[in-house]
């Protein structure tokens, strides 16, 4: 099956039956899965998802809004429903799903919506709202299957059954003591294999990976992936029992976490939604154009300062800005494989020299291979060996440059607690660019000026 796609014809199929009745309506929405839903709602106005949200069943409807991205906020359609509509769609939602939709709420708009609903319900919510949202608290769900260690076979796998008639699917069972305490995970498979009359203490396994409810959701991210878990326990700072977080939650963040390194490193702020209008655009992007103005003008100062090189030696403006062009573009490569690098782990001294090292030895070889080439073709044009030799020379110092700054930058930042992809192209950009004006001017002045 392939992923969905928006299409026209799905959006005039629904625009066709928003003009008519709820049942023929309802007839076309019967073709659709609710992820396909959650992505038409990207294009349809806000009357057409209203009108189209309280129409499906309580249960298809929960999924659609948990599928919803922020940015088409479920929030406001959560809100604007009848109560009783409202607290049965609620009510069918995961706990963590919940929380994350009613988080992006006023707080008198929260109050409304949890006094509807049923009290444990409520009460599981609740005690998620008071994590931040990107640790394992605000991604954790509290709806979990553990057995007490000293139960046996039987009582347990009764407890197994009577926790799971709640929950739509469960990787892992979590085994506590009498205080809520974790003392390890116990699989489907080993208990339904063990022996009659064995017990849950001789079955637990108890080398396991956990999480402490603060850890941000990157580095949540960072032990699924690194261990290849599907869930991992929550806890609090006592060992004791909070919830879970599960392999899908995960997804989305190493999406989300992408997605705001990708724009940062761009110069947009990760405020900016993708699917936002221009004003909001304008307003996030701005900043990072004026301070890249800036540092524009510190690279022209440098023209400025060799204005006689430049009008004796026209050819090597053109020539500038080829190598000015293809040091931004090098040291763009080794930032993003930098950045991405940090995402993963914290590197060690030793793996940052050795980062450094390498992007290096990379800018030096890709420079003088690029470097012959423009040497070549000022022999082809000029016909002058030295000019190529300072083409050369220039072409391949920019290119050690981008990779040296490329690299060291944003491992600099990190260590100084600065976000690395925030920062890191603005500085990277004024050494690339005023490294490829400086070196061809500075040297064309040296030994073409003078020789």
């Amino acid at each position: 099956m392939q992923s969905f796609e928006i299409d026209k014809s799905d959006l005039l199929r629904i625009k066709t039956a928003l003009e008519g009745d709820d049942a023929g309506l309802e007839v076309v929405l019967q073709e659709y899965h609710a992820s396909e839903i959650a992505i038409l709602f990207e294009k349809l106005p806000q009357e057409a998802k209203e009108r189209i949200i309280n129409m499906l069943p309580a249960d298809i409807a929960s999924e659609v809004l948990s599928e919803m991205t922020e940015e088409s906020h479920p929030e406001d359609l959560l809100l604007n429903m009848h109560p009783d509509k409202r607290s049965d769609i609620v009510e069918e939602l995961d706990y963590d799903d919940a929380t994350d939709i009613i988080s992006q709420l006023e707080e008198h708009e929260q109050h409304e919506i949890l006094q509807d609903i049923d009290q444990e319900d409520a009460h599981n919510i609740r005690a998620l709202l008071k994590y931040d949202e990107d640790t394992a608290g605000g991604l954790m769900n509290s709806e979990i299957i553990k057995v007490n260690i000293n139960l046996d076979k039987k009582e347990a796998l009764e407890e197994i059954i009577r926790q799971s008639e709640e929950m739509e699917e469960f990787y892992t069972i979590y085994v506590v003591d009498d205080e809520n305490v974790l003392q390890g995970i116990l699989s489907i498979k080993s208990i339904i294999k063990a022996r009659s009359d064995a017990r849950v203490s001789d079955l637990v396994d108890k080398n396991f990976i956990y999480v402490k409810a603060e850890l941000d959701q990157e580095d949540v991210a960072g032990l699924i992936s690194q261990y290849n878990l599907t869930t991992i326990p929550v806890v609090d700072d006592n060992m004791k029992l909070l919830g879970r977080v599960t392999v899908d939650d995960i997804i989305d963040v190493m999406e989300q976490e992408s997605t705001e390194d990708i724009l940062k490193i761009s110069g947009v702020s990760e405020d900016e939604e993708l699917s936002g209008n221009w004003k909001e655009a304008v307003k996030s992007r701005l900043p990072w154009l004026v301070i890249n103005l800036g540092t524009a003008y510190l690279a022209a100062s440098i023209i400025r300062h060799f204005d006689s090189t430049v009008s004796q030696l026209p050819q090597i403006a053109a020539y500038m800005t080829i190598i000015a062009g293809m040091g931004g573009n090098a040291a763009t490569q080794s930032l993003a494989v930098t950045v991405r690098r940090i995402s993963l782990s914290d590197l060690s001294d030793a793996q940052a020299y050795n980062t450094v090292l390498k992007e290096f030895l990379v800018g030096l070889l890709n420079g003088a291979a690029n470097g012959l080439i423009v040497f070549a073709i000022a022999m082809f044009y000029d016909a002058d060996p030295l000019l190529g030799l300072v083409l050369f020379l220039a072409m391949t110092g920019n290119l050690v440059i981008a990779g040296l700054t490329g690299a060291s930058i944003p491992l600099v930042l990190k260590r100084v607690g600065i976000d690395p992809a925030v920062a890191s192209s603005i500085i990277i950009t004024t050494f690339t660019d005023c490294a490829g004006f400086l070196l061809p001017l500075w040297l064309a002045s040296k030994f073409l000026l003078h020789s």
